[in-house]
């Protein structure tokens, strides 16, 4: 018999009947009626053109025919609800992210063993996307991007904010002392560093520090971890958000010396789902790891406590 000429409902009936010895137990188990079991049994007889059952009606025994089938049916029934189950589970477990490549190494990469710590049974896999625009994160459970603040609002509980965006002149120290720079008028244009993926980047600064514009001539990257490493290299200056560098400034590896601005922008998690607990606790991680990032340096809080920041 062919596979698409099966009889299912009737097999599964025969099967549950001939598992539990009872078309009652066999009813209660399907959700149908005695007589419902009772005529798919009958059925299947007839299309296999054998005996299943024999005895009395109240108590029927399975025929040697019977119970070759049922061992066999049973045990493909086991293994097809072990697959299902298999796959179900996979999909409560497996979290695939996207995000923006340089956040994925410099942000949530570093900071994802607590989450792992605190979830292991969650398999999060990750990917990274070339934009916000990158089609592939239609695919994702998760995506996390770069939004304007301005439009947030407006999608309720569709995302998650995690963070705003904060701007800053990242160098290395060496390379402002023996610049001596002290005003932005002194930036030579040639270390003014650029990314491929936010040519923007010198403008949105200089807009957001009421700053007159500056024209970079340096060097551009195709991404902005290939600009930070140029940058923390000493090959010049970039416009660089404060999360990706917070550890840098922090151990003094890299300094702003004009500080952070807020660029209008923000970071969110937006959910392919409205609601998975797989995702929900990972969105809780998220925001749990964003409120503990510290405020990027002010330059006044600088002059405050004894050091002389660059003026702009």
């Amino acid at each position: 018999m062919k596979r698409r000429s099966l009889p299912l409902t009737a097999l599964r009936a025969f099967e549950a009947a001939g598992r539990l010895g009872r078309m009652t137990a066999a009813a209660e188990e399907l959700s149908v009626t005695h007589g419902a079991v009772s005529r798919q049994v009958q059925h299947l007889e007839q299309v296999l053109g054998v005996a299943l059952f024999a005895g009395p009606r109240t108590k029927p025994q399975l025929t040697a025919a019977g119970r070759a089938l049922l061992s066999d049916l049973s045990a493909a029934l086991d293994q097809i609800e072990a697959a299902v189950q298999a796959v179900t589970r996979a999909k409560d477990v497996i979290l695939d992210v996207s995000c923006l490549s340089t956040f994925l190494m410099r942000w949530l990469i570093p900071r994802l063993h607590r989450f792992h710590d605190r979830h292991p049974e969650i398999d999060v896999r990750l990917r990274a996307l070339e934009d916000s625009a990158d089609s592939r994160s239609e695919q994702a459970d998760l995506v996390i991007t770069v939004d304007e603040l301005s439009r947030v609002s407006s999608y309720g509980r569709k995302q998650h904010v995690l963070f705003k965006e904060w701007l800053g002149l990242v160098a290395t120290p060496d390379l402002i002392s023996r610049r001596q720079v002290q005003s932005l008028g002194e930036l030579p244009a040639d270390l003014l560093l650029q990314t491929k993926t936010r040519l923007n980047a010198w403008s949105m600064w200089c807009d957001a520090a009421c700053s007159p514009p500056l024209e970079p001539a340096g060097a551009v990257f195709e991404h902005y971890y290939y600009t930070l490493e140029a940058v923390s290299a000493g090959l010049g200056i970039c416009v660089a958000p404060w999360h990706l560098v917070a550890g840098d400034i922090e151990i003094g590896r890299l300094v702003a010396p004009f500080g952070f601005v807020e660029s209008g922008f923000c970071y969110v998690a937006k959910p392919r789902f409205p609601s998975a607990p797989k995702i929900d606790r990972f969105c809780q991680w998220l925001a749990e790891e964003a409120a503990s990032m510290p405020r990027p340096p002010d330059p006044r809080d600088q002059a405050r406590d004894g050091e002389a920041p660059a003026s702009i």
